[in-house]
């Protein structure tokens, strides 16, 4: 194979796994976030640091805690460099919570994931994660909007609830025969 077209094939491979965090993320579906880190791949969040399973041990009960989450990926830089490489994505991160005194909040987190890909085999996956917060806010939230569209509004879900996976999604994000 034409070595540009490999590499062109190897960022989108990388490319499509930070995507996948984040729909696993979103979805809290444990399944889609370990299909993207090798088995013995690592995280650190700052404030957690560790192997890839329990982090995501760790962040999927804490997800839960909140109404709804959505992490919007932006610029994906990948550097390939044969079984190894290297990204820089931006992310914002949306999570609706509610305070202890009952105010409706919308914590926003915008940052960076760094991660090192490995390819093993012919399946590339993050060997590591490193996450930095460039600037985060809360601010109250309203649900102006959904009042002034009016009818019935579908929301995103958690796995296995959402409209995605009546779509006939796997874990791998890719449509199945349903």
């Amino acid at each position: 194979m034409d070595a540009d077209i490999r590499i062109l094939l190897d960022k989108q491979a990388c490319t499509e796994l930070v995507y996948r965090f984040a729909r696993g993320l979103d979805r809290c579906d444990e399944a889609v976030l370990r299909s993207v880190f090798h088995p013995d791949g690592t995280d650190d969040h700052g404030y957690f640091k560790g192997d890839a399973n329990a982090f995501i041990a760790w962040v999927l009960p804490l997800l839960r805690t909140m109404e709804r989450t959505q992490h919007v990926i932006g610029n994906v830089l990948v550097e390939v460099s044969g079984d190894e490489a290297w990204s820089e994505s931006y992310f914002v991160a949306y999570h609706d919570v509610t305070d202890a005194a009952g105010q409706a909040l919308r914590t926003t987190v915008a940052g960076r994931y760094l991660d090192r890909f490995e390819r093993r085999g012919d399946e590339w996956r993050i060997a590591h994660r490193e996450f930095v917060s460039d600037w985060s806010a809360s601010d109250p939230r309203s649900d102006m909007w959904d009042r002034a569209a009016g009818g019935d509004r579908r929301y995103g879900q958690r796995a296995p609830h959402d409209p995605l996976y009546a779509q006939g999604f796997s874990a791998a994000g890719q449509a199945v025969a349903a």
